[in-house]
């Protein structure tokens, strides 16, 4: 199951993964050590509540076994990846339905 295919954000379309979005979140997301951050604990968009237990994270290895196996290496390289994406898809990154 992917929650961003594309992205966007399945649960509020509104919310992307687009550098302007992440720097929207408090903390702000659109650097690879913000990212690394949120990967290991994951919180709302506004910062103040934990998401751990319905987001994939290493916080929530247990719920989701894919996470147990990450490196750190790992996680730099997905956060690269997300902010790569925008460069390389433009508009598609982050477009929803019209392109998904």
């Amino acid at each position: 199951r992917s929650c961003h295919t594309g992205g966007i954000t399945k649960t509020n379309p509104n919310i992307g993964l687009d550098p302007e979005g992440l720097s929207l979140a408090t903390p702000n997301r659109n650097s690879v050590a913000g990212l690394v951050d949120y990967l290991k604990n994951p919180t709302t968009f506004d910062g103040l509540e934990s998401i751990a237990e319905t987001h994939p994270s290493i916080a929530s290895a247990d719920i989701f076994p894919k996470m147990r196996s990450l490196s750190e290496d790992d996680l730099f390289a997905i956060a690269g990846h997300i902010l790569l994406q925008p460069k390389v898809l433009t508009e598609k990154w982050g477009g929803g339905k019209i392109y998904y």
